[in-house]
This record gives C-alpha cells, structure tokens and sequence, in this order.
C-alpha cells in the first residue's frame, strides 16, 4: 500500500511517497502552487500516477491543542482532495515537523537556497514517517 503525504503551504506544498510496502519514504518533491483548487487537482493526479492508497495530509494544529487559519485551510483542502481523488485523505497532526525539518537540514550542513527548496519535502517526510509509525502501531 502506498501512502503519500503532504505539507501543505501558501507557496509551496511538500509531498512524500512511500515505497510500494508503505514501509518509508521513496519519494520526496515539492509542488510550487497559490491556488488550492489546481493543487488539490495537481496532488490527485500525483497520487492516481503513482499508485496510491492513502493521502496523508499535515493538519497544523496549535501547541495548545487548538485549530487555527492553517488548520482551516488544510481542512478545506482535504476536502477538495476527497471530492477529487476518491481516495481516502486522513488529517496528520504535524505539529513540530517544520522546525524538526529545520533541524536536519541544519545538521546536514544545508543552507540558504537548497535549504528552501527542500525543507517541505522533509516536512512531509516527517508526516509520512509518524503516519507510518502509527500503523505499525
């Protein structure tokens, strides 16, 4: 079963396939789109290309536990994605991914230009990975 989670941003939108076994991460790129109606519609058709199951989408949920804009907007995405794929779309708890991300594109020695284009794509990484962590439970 093939899992693919996403990093939903206003400018970018990370993305992580896993392998065929849904077992880690075989694939990770980053989408560059505003307009959430053509990346819901660019997301399905990665996820129908590549065979997925599942999408996983990050749900940023506040520290305390509360739903902010961001959490409202991935909402609203998961829905678009739902209507679009006909795939199951499951709403992740990201919260720290993105400053996790930082971490080890830090100690990996990325900086400046390579460091912006990928931390989304280990964000979603990072999403895939918990999501996966729970299955096996």
């Amino acid at each position: 079963m093939k899992v693919m989670a996403v990093d939903y941003g206003d400018a970018r939108t990370g993305v992580a396939i896993s392998d065929p076994s849904g077992s880690i991460t075989g694939e990770a790129l980053v989408i560059s789109e505003w307009n959430a109606e053509i990346l819901a519609d660019r997301l399905c058709e990665l996820a129908l290309s590549r065979g997925v199951s599942v999408i996983v989408l990050g749900y940023p949920i506040n520290m305390d536990g509360t739903r902010g804009p961001r959490a409202e907007k991935s909402a609203m995405l998961a829905s678009m994605m739902k209507k679009r794929c006909a795939l199951d779309v499951v709403l992740q708890d990201e919260r720290r991914t993105t400053v996790d991300a930082h971490r080890i594109l830090t100690e990996a020695g990325r900086r400046g230009r390579k460091r912006k284009a990928s931390i989304d794509a280990v964000a979603a990484s990072l999403i895939l990975e918990t999501y996966l962590n729970g299955l096996r439970g």
